[in-house]
C-alpha cells in the first residue's frame, strides 16, 4: 500500500531544485497577496510558524526578514536548501502532524500549498493543534485543495510522484470553525499551472481572544 507522506517526502526530495525555480513563475501574485497579510497585520519580531517551508523562497525569506520564524518541511532536501537560502533562521525537518510546541507560542501560523498534499482525514487533529499553537488574536492563513478526493496519486508532477487530498470549500471551512478559528476570509483563487486553471481555497482565520 502507498504511504502518501513518503510519496510527498521523496518526491519534493528528488525536485527541490526544479521546484525552487517553478515557483518564481507560477502563482506569483497569489502567494504575495496572502504573505502580506501577517506581514501587514503582524508586530515585527512576531513569532511565526511556517509549514511546508519549502526551499526557503520566496515566502520564508519574506516572512523571516520581519519575524521570528520557524520553518518546517518534510522534505531534507528542502530544508537543506532553505538553511542555505535563509540563513539565521530555525528549520525543522518533521511530518508537521508530528510537531508539538507550547499552547499560545506563535502570533501567527501559515501554510501555503501544504494541505492539498496531507490527508484529509489528520485534518481535523492538524487544526486542532494549530489552534491550540496560536496566541488569543494570532492569524492562521493556508490554502487548500478544493476537490472531494481523498486520495489521488499521480506519478509525474514536475518529475517525480507526488499525492493529492483535499475536501470541497464548504467542508474545510466548517473544519476551521470547528476547530475553533474565526475565518475573516475565504476565497477561490486560479492560475494556470502548465496550461491548466488550477484553484485553491485560500482561508485567513483569526484564534479569538480571551
Amino acid at each position: 500500500m502507498k504511504n502518501p507522506k513518503q510519496i510527498v517526502q521523496q518526491g519534493y526530495d528528488k525536485i527541490a531544485e526544479k521546484y525552487q525555480d517553478w515557483t518564481r513563475k507560477v502563482r506569483v501574485e497569489e502567494r504575495e497577496k496572502y504573505t502580506h497579510y501577517l506581514l501587514d497585520q503582524l508586530p515585527q519580531g512576531a513569532n511565526v510558524l511556517e509549514l511546508g517551508c519549502g526551499a526557503g523562497k520566496p515566502t520564508t525569506q519574506h516572512l523571516a526578514a520581519r519575524f521570528k520564524l520557524t520553518g518546517v518541511d518534510i522534505s531534507a532536501k528542502q530544508i537543506q536548501l532553505a538553511r542555505k537560502n535563509v540563513a539565521g533562521t530555525r528549520f525543522i525537518l518533521s511530518d508537521m502532524s508530528k510537531l508539538d510546541f507550547p499552547p499560545n507560542n506563535f502570533a501567527g501560523v501559515c501554510a501555503f500549498y501544504v494541505f492539498n498534499h496531507f490527508p484529509r482525514e489528520e485534518l481535523p487533529e492538524m487544526l486542532g493543534k494549530i489552534v491550540r499553537w496560536l496566541q488569543p488574536g494570532g492569524l492562521f492563513v493556508a490554502s487548500f485543495g478544493i476537490s472531494d478526493e481523498a486520495e489521488i496519486f499521480e506519478e509525474d508532477w514536475l518529475g517525480a510522484p507526488t499525492y493529492w487530498s483535499s475536501h470541497v470549500p464548504e467542508k474545510t471551512r466548517a473544519l476551521i470553525e470547528t476547530a475553533g478559528l474565526k475565518i475573516r476570509s475565504a476565497e477561490l483563487e486560479t492560475e494556470k499551472e502548465f496550461g491548466v486553471a488550477v484553484t485553491f481555497l485560500w482561508v485567513v482565520a483569526e484564534k479569538p481572544g480571551v
